[in-house]
């Protein structure tokens, strides 16, 4: 396994009404974590259009453990911590630290490579897989279908709002 870090001075910007790092902020590290990365190591803006896909992140979930303030330094890691076989569904471990390795929070991201113009799920060229096998958790899981169908919240429609005429939700009748 390789590590991967990504560093941040946290700004003003970063900062919610709670004078903490906001919610908001966390995900755009993620992000911008995973964005980094994939440009380091060949799997950037570029070659994902030559290659015609993408990363499309379904599911993040976070748990917080101490508060990051304003003007610190963070890292940010990024960890592969499930796959699917073919690579086609993927997992990040985020981890947040603090530069003495205090750890701040953590952040699991689930996601599938898609297809540009099918806009559907794809397997990512061999490159991405070798990338992604390096930086492998030691106990990665292996995804499946499933586990995308099993991510806690499904789809619930409603009655078009135009239709409605009320700001009351209703469920829509099947």
């Amino acid at each position: 396994m390789s590590d991967y870090h990504y560093k941040f001075e946290v700004r003003w910007s970063d900062i919610d009404a709670n004078k903490h790092l906001a919610n908001s902020a966390y995900v755009e590290y993620c992000a911008q974590t995973r964005m980094a990365f994939m440009n380091t190591h060949k799997m950037g803006l570029k070659e994902l259009s030559r290659w015609g896909i993408g990363p499309v992140i379904l599911h993040e979930r976070y748990s917080f453990f101490k508060e990051i303030y304003a003007d610190q330094t963070v890292y940010v890691s990024l960890e592969i911590s499930g796959m699917s076989e073919d690579a086609s569904i993927y997992q990040f471990i985020h981890k947040f630290y603090l530069p003495d390795g205090t750890h701040m929070a953590t952040s699991e991201a689930t996601g599938v490579w898609i297809d540009m113009m099918l806009r559907k799920s794809t397997t990512p060229p061999d490159e991405i897989l070798e990338v992604m096998q390096e930086f492998s958790s030691e106990h990665v899981k292996t995804l499946t279908r499933d586990d995308l169908k099993n991510l806690p919240f499904k789809p619930e429609n409603v009655e078009a709002f135009h239709k409605r005429g009320t700001f009351t939700w209703r469920k829509k009748e099947e």
